[in-house]
C-alpha cells in the first residue's frame, strides 16, 4: 500500500436534523476508516434517518428485522402499484421491511418489482420520488450481488438525477451509486459507457459540502476496484477530477473536512495504481499537498476539527508513494519545515491514534532515502532524540525508525558521528535483546553503518558490553551471519581490542 524506499534499493432531514445524521455517519466512518491503515477499505453506507424508524418503533436504532414471507412482499408490491391515497404508506412500508436482505431477494425476484420502483423514482411526486429512492438506497447495501445487478436499470436515472436541484436527493443517488459499484462489477462497466466520470466531474464543482463528500464517496468505491488501474483511471485523467480533488483537499480547513477526507482517500488510490502519479505531478500535488500539511500541523495545538487524523493519515501516504517514485521529485519540498510538522503530528497523536506514527515514519523514510538534505535537517534541528523516543511504540514504528538511521548513517562519516554524538547507542542495545528477527536486523545493519564510517562508534559499543548482545545471536539462523560480522568488526571473537574490519563483512550485509 505505501511505497517504501530503502537504503540501496528502491440523508434526508434538513436543518440540524441533517448534521447530526451526518455526524452519527462519520463517527461510524471514523472507525471504519482506521481499519483502512495497511490496506483498502471497501465499505457500504446507509443514509437513514430517526423518523425511517418510528415505524419500527426503534427511534432509528439498528434494528434486525424478520423478513416479510413471498406473500407479505407481493402485497407490498401490488399497494405501491396501485394508484390508491396507501400507495405512499405502502412505499415507506416496503422501504422499512428492505433492511432485510431475504426481504430484499424475495422482492428483486418478483416480476415488474424493480420496473415499478422505477417508474415511482422518475415520476413528477417529490414524496413517492424520494421513498423510491430510499428503496433503492437500502437494496443498493445488500451484500448480495445479484440484488445489485437488480438494479441496474436504475443506474442510468440515477446520474441523470445528480444534477437536481434538491441536495438531499443528489446525496441520496451519490450514496446508492456508491454502494451499488462496491458489490458489483456489472454495475460498474454499465456506468463507465454510462459517463459516469463526467457527471462525476461536473458534481465535483458543486457549492455543497455534502454533495461533494457523497461524490468523494463515490469516486473513492470507483478507484477501489480491480479494473481501476486501466478503465477508471485514465478517464479520471482526462476529466477535470484530479485538479478538483487537489483543490478540494488542500482547502480541507476552509471548506470542510468531510469531503477532503473523500478526496484524499482519491488521490491516494490513484498513486497506489502507479498509472498516474506524472500527471499528479504535473499538476503540483507533491509542494501542494506539503504545505497542507504544514497547515495541519499549524491547526493541532489549536483547534483542529474533529476527525483530522482521517484526512492527516491519507495525506501522509499520498507524499510517501509519490516520493517512492523514481523521478527525482524530493527536489520540489526541500523544505525543512516539512520534518517540524511530522514531528508536531506525531507528537499530537501519539497517545490517541496511535497508528499515525507509523504513516508519519514511513514518509521520513521516504524523505531521508536518498538525498542528504533531509538527514542533515532533522540533525541539526536536533529532531534525532524525538525520533529515537518512538523506537519503543510497536514493531513497524522500531523497524521504520531504524531504517530512518540507516538512511541517516549511509550518508557517510560526518553523519555518523553525529549519530555516534548523540544517544544512540545505549538505546540500540535493548533494542537488540528484543525477540523480534526484523528489529534486530534493521539494528545490525545500522550498526554495521556506522562501524563501518566511524570506528569510534565500535570502541563504545565493545566498552558498553554489545559483544555480548551480538553473541546471543550468532545461533538466530537469520541474524547469525550479520552478528558473526559485526563481531568480526569489533574483534570480539579473536579476543582483539581494538577495530579491525574485513572484507567478509561487507558480504554479510550486502
Amino acid at each position: 500500500m505505501w511505497g517504501l524506499r530503502r537504503r540501496g534499493a528502491r440523508p434526508r432531514p434538513s436543518g440540524s436534523g441533517a448534521v447530526e445524521l451526518r455526524d452519527r455517519r462519520r463517527e461510524r466512518e471514523a472507525a471504519l476508516r482506521k481499519a483502512r491503515r495497511q490496506e483498502q477499505l471497501v465499505s457500504k453506507r446507509l443514509l437513514r434517518e430517526d423518523s425511517t424508524a418510528e415505524e419500527g418503533g426503534q427511534g432509528g436504532a439498528e434494528t434486525v428485522l424478520d423478513p416479510l414471507s413471498e406473500d407479505e412482499v407481493l402485497e407490498l408490491l401490488r399497494g405501491i402499484q396501485r394508484g390508491s391515497e396507501d400507495r405512499k404508506r405502502s412505499l415507506s412500508r416496503l422501504c422499512w421491511a428492505l433492511r432485510n436482505k431475504e426481504t430484499q431477494q424475495k422482492f428483486v425476484r418478483l416480476d415488474s418489482s424493480i420496473r415499478t420502483l422505477i417508474g415511482l423514482f422518475t415520476s413528477s411526486l417529490a414524496d413517492m420520488q424520494m421513498e423510491a429512492a430510499r428503496c433503492f438506497h437500502e437494496l443498493s447495501h445488500s451484500s448480495d450481488p445479484a440484488v445489485a445487478e437488480a438494479c441496474l436499470p436504475v443506474t442510468s436515472y440515477l446520474l441523470t438525477y445528480l444534477s437536481g436541484h434538491s441536495i438531499e436527493f443528489t446525496e441520496l443517488c451519490l450514496y446508492t451509486l456508491g454502494n451499488l459499484v462496491v458489490e458489483s462489477e456489472a454495475v460498474r462497466k454499465q456506468l463507465l459507457p454510462q459517463g459516469i466520470i463526467p457527471v462525476l466531474a461536473s458534481c465535483i464543482q458543486s457549492p455543497h459540502e455534502a454533495v461533494l463528500e457523497g461524490l468523494g464517496y463515490v469516486l473513492s468505491q470507483l478507484l477501489q476496484a480491480k479494473e481501476a488501474p486501466t478503465e477508471i483511471i485514465p478517464l479520471v485523467l482526462d476529466s477535470v477530477l484530479p485538479q478538483h480533488m487537489l483543490r478540494l483537499v488542500c482547502s480541507s480547513l476552509k471548506a470542510g473536512i468531510g469531503a477532503a477526507v473523500e478526496f484524499a482517500w482519491c488521490l491516494h488510490y490513484i498513486v497506489c495504481s502507479h498509472t498516474a502519479n506524472v500527471a499528479l505531478l504535473s499538476l503540483g500535488a507533491l509542494p501542494a499537498l506539503s504545505l497542507l500539511l504544514l497547515d495541519l500541523a499549524s491547526e493541532i495545538p489549536q483547534d483542529a476539527p474533529d476527525g483530522l487524523e482521517l484526512l492527516i493519515c491519507p495525506v501522509l501516504r499520498c507524499l510517501s508513494n509519490l516520493l517512492a517514485e523514481e523521478t527525482g521529485c524530493e527536489a520540489q519540498i526541500q523544505d525543512e519545515r516539512l520534518l517540524i510538522a511530522l514531528f508536531l503530528i506525531l507528537q499530537s497523536f501519539l497517545q490517541q491514534h496511535p497508528f499515525i506514527i507509523q504513516e508519519c515514519l514511513w514518509l521520513l523514510n521516504n524523505l531521508t532515502a536518498d538525498k542528504p538534505f533531509f538527514c542533515s535537517a532533522l540533525l541539526s534541528l536536533d529532531l534525532l532524540p524525538a525520533l529515537l523516543q518512538l523506537l519503543p511504540c510497536s514493531q513497524m514504528a522500531s523497524v521504520l525508525v531504524l531504517t530512518v538511521l540507516c538512511n541517516i548513517a549511509e550518508k557517510g562519516p560526518a553523519y555518523c558521528q553525529q549519530l555516534h554524538w548523540q544517544p544512540a547507542l545505549p538505546l540500540l542495545l535493548p533494542t537488540l535483546t528484543l525477540p523480534d528477527s526484523e528489529v534486530v536486523g534493521q539494528c545490525l545493519e545500522l550498526l554495521h553503518l556506522l562501524f563501518l564510517h566511524w570506528p569510534e562508534a565500535a570502541a563504545d559499543f565493545v566498552r558498553q558490553g554489545g559483544h555480548q548482545a551480538l553473541e546471543q545471536h550468532q545461533s538466530t539462523p537469520e541474524l547469525q551471519e550479520r552478528a558473526r560480522a559485526l563481531l568480526d568488526m569489533v574483534g570480539q571473537p579473536l579476543g582483539a581490542s581494538t577495530f579491525s574490519p574485513c572484507h567478509t563483512t561487507l558480504s554479510a550485509f550486502s
